[in-house]
């Protein structure tokens, strides 16, 4: 069925979607894109931190690349989630979170932005030296 009905030139007879019978709110017609429902687990990601531990976020950058650049040496099996690069003399500590390698490995929504969490508060501790816990992730969720 086409996104719009328009019949004969007439313009749109009716709502395209009825109202959802639970909540009265209209259905949303569309889900979000691919990227920008990532980018909503990183937001999502940071307010959780700045939550459950304030002051983590201080002082680091986190930003988002589709694909890791292996053009350096890397060497391994599995391909890098993301990447945590130590504050030097004119910038900051950033997070570089890898979009299409954390899709990859999501095998839903849901657990992507578990995965994202999960990723984002694991790189925070390896810079700030907190603990997981501490920044509200969970120990061992990898295992």
């Amino acid at each position: 069925m086409p996104r719009s009905r328009d019949r004969h030139g007439r313009g749109i007879r009716g709502p395209l979607a009825a109202p959802n019978p639970l909540s009265g709110r209209p259905v949303p017609l569309q889900r979000p894109s691919r990227v920008d429902f990532f980018n909503s687990c990183v937001t999502e990601a940071m307010a959780l931190i700045g939550v459950a531990a304030p002051d983590a976020l201080t002082g680091v950058v986190v930003g988002v690349e589709e694909v890791p650049n292996l053009n350096v040496a890397w060497s391994g099996e599995r391909v890098p989630l993301s990447a945590a690069l130590e504050p030097t003399r004119g910038r900051r500590a950033q997070i570089v979170i890898f979009e299409r390698p954390l899709e990859l490995r999501a095998t839903s929504r849901g657990e992507l932005r578990r995965l994202v969490h999960q990723t984002i508060v694991e790189q925070l501790s390896a810079l700030t030296g907190r603990s997981i816990a501490e920044l509200g992730g969970e120990e061992g969720w990898d295992d």
